[in-house]
């Protein structure tokens, strides 16, 4: 398959022509989230970056294997393999089991992705789904000789690896400079190097989550599930890997290290990663007291907010910021971003009312238009620049509608073929307004046929009507007035 697309690889610092391994199939493996608390707005700007580049690649034609995986166990609160299990500490707190921790944020995650209109991946699998695999892959980094074992737990050795390999080929960073950041082994330490990381950890008494290896009862490092499912879905060299640009710098660069030292390939053709979030300038984290989560930015109860605004105006707002670029979260540029997607939308509904000239042609030139909208996404995914453009095609089909321009019959249905092209099908935006209109509609029936099921006597059915609202959290109140709902 034979397509313009250029994107910027990570490890080589500049943009390339995509050239799929084995066109048309493409293998990517995105870094999907540690399921012990509720997503947070940048894993989001992350999944609904490569929802975009998904559903491009899906456009142009390539037969996409979208992986994503859930961590579910082995993540320490330290990247350094020290502190508390995360998913153990949360369970305490809440008393109840991990897995339960587990089902209840992977929902949660789910929920919030599904309001962004993501696309689902082709396999999601799980950390504790893939606990033989990983160990196979460091009995073979054992065998191979990149790693060594001490009372029952395993280790990567750095220090051998750089002695063939660029440990940080990635970054680009020097050696000296992170040994300079990372702190000097204490007495108590069992790693040999301080570049060194875990690949399986000996479980303490008290650890919750634990299963059996050939070197002790335990579970694995963070780093290591995603290597291992990488290479079991998508082969040892695949073409994508993408992630937040938090990662590249410790657990992206260790997933290259144990591939190599495992499989003796470099395990993606390209690296890309997503920019950080700030809000109103500052970086957004906990500890700032900046940080929200996205159900606190969908209902505005976050004291940052002055309101809330809807999955659809924040997707919206995270294209209009290029994927490598910093995306500044403020309400003036909420509000900006609401009044731009709604100015789309409005466009893509007035399109049924416009009328057609019957001699002649148009005043846009479509041809174009189309090449300049395929310009934009070729050059790295750059979805700024096809919103640019499609507000272009806003103005003209608003020009039609007040009679300042004129649009043939033909033009008219190749306009509407492109915009769902690039406006649903690739950048992922429906009119979250008519979803909303829809709903309202689809209760008033129900609470119609309710009334109408207890004129006639027949409170089972009205009662199971008021029990099944009463499951998908929507709450039926009588008065003397009518029936009246609510969501929870």
């Amino acid at each position: 398959m034979n397509t313009n697309l250029v994107l910027y690889n990570t490890i080589s610092r500049k943009k390339e022509p995509f050239e799929p391994l084995h066109p048309p199939f493409v293998g990517m493996y995105v870094c999907g989230p540690t399921v012990y608390s509720d997503v947070h707005l940048g894993n989001c700007r992350t999944f609904v970056s490569f929802d975009l580049i998904f559903r491009y690649l899906l456009h142009l034609g390539y037969k996409v294997r979208y992986v994503r995986n859930i961590t579910d166990a082995g993540h320490l609160e330290g990247d350094q393999d020290e502190g508390d299990d995360k998913f153990a500490k949360k369970a305490r707190l809440e008393k109840l089991e991990p897995m339960e921790i587990v089902q209840k944020y992977t929902l949660g995650f789910h929920e919030v992705l599904r309001l962004f209109n993501t696309l689902p991946p082709s396999i999601e699998p799980t950390a504790t789904g893939h606990i033989s695999e990983q160990i196979q892959m460091i009995q073979q980094i054992l065998d191979n000789g990149y790693a060594y074992e001490v009372n029952g737990s395993v280790y990567f050795d750095v220090d051998k690896y750089i002695q063939s390999k660029n440990y940080t080929i990635l970054t680009n960073r020097k050696l000296e400079d992170l040994l300079n950041n990372t702190r000097e082994l204490g007495g108590q330490d069992e790693k040999r190097g301080r570049l060194d990381f875990a690949l399986w950890i000996k479980a303490k008494p008290e650890h919750i989550m634990r299963w059996p290896s050939p070197w002790s009862i335990g579970f694995p490092g963070w780093h290591i599930e995603c290597s291992a499912m990488s290479s079991k879905y998508l082969g040892a060299e695949f073409d994508i890997h993408g992630g937040g640009m938090d990662l590249a710098a410790t657990h992206h660069t260790n997933e290259i290290a144990q591939s190599q030292a495992c499989n003796h390939v470099q395990p993606a053709k390209y690296w890309m990663h997503t920019n950080m979030l700030t809000v109103n300038g500052a970086r957004m984290s906990k500890s700032a007291g900046n940080g929200f989560l996205p159900q606190e930015l969908f209902a505005g109860t976050h004291k940052l907010l002055h309101r809330g605004y809807s999955p659809m105006s924040v997707r919206f707002f995270m294209l209009q910021a290029h994927y490598r670029s910093t995306l500044d979260f403020s309400n003036e540029a909420l509000e900006a971003a609401e009044k731009g997607y709604r100015r789309l939308m409005n466009a893509l509904a007035v399109i049924p009312k416009l009328t057609v000239t019957e001699n002649g042609e148009g005043d846009f030139d479509l041809s174009a238009f189309k090449e300049r909208c395929y310009a934009a996404m070729n050059d790295d995914f750059n979805s700024p620049v096809l919103i640019a453009e499609l507000f272009e095609a806003v103005r003209y089909i608003n020009s039609v509608y007040d009679r300042k321009a004129q649009i043939s019959a033909t033009e008219l249905e190749e306009l509407k073929t492109l915009l769902q092209y690039f406006v649903a099908d690739i950048l992922g935006l429906i009119d979250d307004a008519n979803a909303s209109h829809d709903f309202e509609n689809a209760m008033k029936l129900i609470i119609k046929l309710r009334e109408e099921a207890k004129m006639n006597k027949d409170y089972a059915t009205s009662d199971r009507i008021r029990e099944a609202l009463k499951d998908m959290g929507i709450q039926v109140m009588d008065s003397k007035d009518g029936s009246l709902w609510a969501k929870n």
